[in-house]
């Protein structure tokens, strides 16, 4: 029920995006989103765990990876991806994040590489994109496929992010680390945005605006990471990246009923080639948990 839960969550967060995107500049909403977030992390780090801040130089590298590359560049050029697709196209397209966080894994950890059958999956996936995208030879400036380029850019940098956390052993609970993650990530947005001369005079403080950016801060990112945190712990890394495979289903929903979004045979051609990519990449732990 939790899995489906967080499915749903985190896919409807899409939507929520979208919608927000009308009210805000993109990299100042999504500093915002991890203001409010980190803070009520940061409580509950302090609240559930034996240590609430980072020690020593090792655990504050971790923050800082998590900060810079999860949370600050996969959220800014989200955000700002969004603004020329829709909410389902966002969501297949960081459904790459298992099969790219592989990749990285097998290229950066020397005993560990990819077999033929994975380089196919991996190639695979990478179609999955290109017809997702139906970019047009003529003219691939088109803002849709720029902001689709974006958001693979977001995807690769969380993949890497998870990849270089995965490197550094530290005893810093998760949840800690996750907390600070989302503070320093917060603040980098922050001086992004700054750079990028968006202003606050810009946003329209609606009761839409308030309840996208409400449900982006406390549902998708506080209480959904509270529920990844505890599936991981009881269902194991495979079965947890199913999630990015369910959550695109969400985010067509709801972008259908929230934002009139009709998802097209592309993207359904897409997601069904990124979801191929998955299984061989991953097939013998799938096989392994399946029989």
């Amino acid at each position: 029920m939790l899995f489906v839960v967080l499915a749903a969550v985190w896919g409807s967060a899409f939507t929520a995006i979208k919608a927000g995107l009308s009210y805000f500049p993109p990299v100042l909403f999504a500093a915002f989103r991890y203001d409010l977030a980190g803070v009520i992390m940061l409580g509950y780090a302090a609240y559930a765990t034996n240590r609430w801040r980072p020690r020593g130089r090792e655990e504050w590298v971790v923050v800082g990876i998590g900060g810079v590359f999860l949370i600050a560049a996969y959220h800014a050029l989200l955000f700002v991806g969004e603004q020329g697709t829709t909410s389902a196209a966002a969501a297949i397209v960081v459904s790459l994040s298992p099969i790219l966080t592989t990749a990285f894994a097998r290229g950066l950890l020397p005993d560990e590489r990819l077999t033929p059958v994975g380089v196919a999956g991996l190639l695979v996936g990478f179609v999955g994109v290109v017809i997702l995208s139906d970019p047009d030879p003529s003219n691939l400036t088109d803002s849709r496929t720029i902001s689709l380029f974006l958001i693979f850019l977001a995807t690769c940098a969380f993949a890497l992010g998870s990849v270089l956390t995965r490197r550094q052993e530290t005893a810093l609970p998760i949840e800690t680390m996750e907390a600070w993650s989302m503070v320093l990530g917060a603040a980098l947005m922050h001086g992004a945005s700054f750079g990028l001369a968006e202003s606050a005079a810009e946003i329209e403080w609606t009761a839409e605006a308030i309840l996208a950016l409400f449900y982006l801060a406390v549902v998708a990112s506080a209480i959904g990471f509270l529920i990844y945190f505890d599936l991981l712990d009881r269902l194991g890394p495979i079965e947890i990246n199913l999630v990015s495979y369910a959550a695109p289903i969400a985010a067509a929903v709801t972008g259908l009923i929230v934002l009139g979004e009709t998802p097209t045979v592309a993207t359904a051609a897409g997601f069904g080639c990124i979801l191929c990519g998955f299984a061989l990449i991953k097939r013998r732990a799938i096989r392994s948990r399946l029989f």
